[in-house]
């Protein structure tokens, strides 16, 4: 029977990230994984990156609020969750500085 996980994790006082998955047997079926900035009093989506439309891929945002989405390149939804995770710990502070400039996320 699959079971979903969901959480966030506050990294600064206006930074979170959300995390959800499904799995069974150890297997990931689906996931998000978002970085958020609180940015005039509204939470805003920097990078989320999900299973979305059948395959993993990650959303970058721009200031301006367009999108561009890359499809990830992995073998298996397992590992796309860890990148997703690594990535997001590691790099946020520069998804945020690109994202409040007006550059991309």
């Amino acid at each position: 029977m699959p079971r979903q996980v969901e959480f966030m994790v506050n990294m600064s006082s206006e930074d979170r990230r959300r995390h959800r998955h499904v799995s069974e047997k150890g297997r990931i079926l689906d996931f998000v994984v978002q970085y958020e900035t609180k940015h005039d009093d509204r939470w805003l989506p920097v990078v989320r990156y999900d299973t979305a439309h059948g395959y993993p891929h990650k959303h970058q945002s721009h200031a301006d609020g367009t999108q561009d989405k890359t499809r990830m390149k992995m073998v298996d939804y397992n590992e796309g969750l860890n990148i997703a995770e690594d990535d997001v710990q590691s790099n946020w502070l520069h998804y945020k500085a690109g994202f409040l400039k007006g550059g991309e996320a």
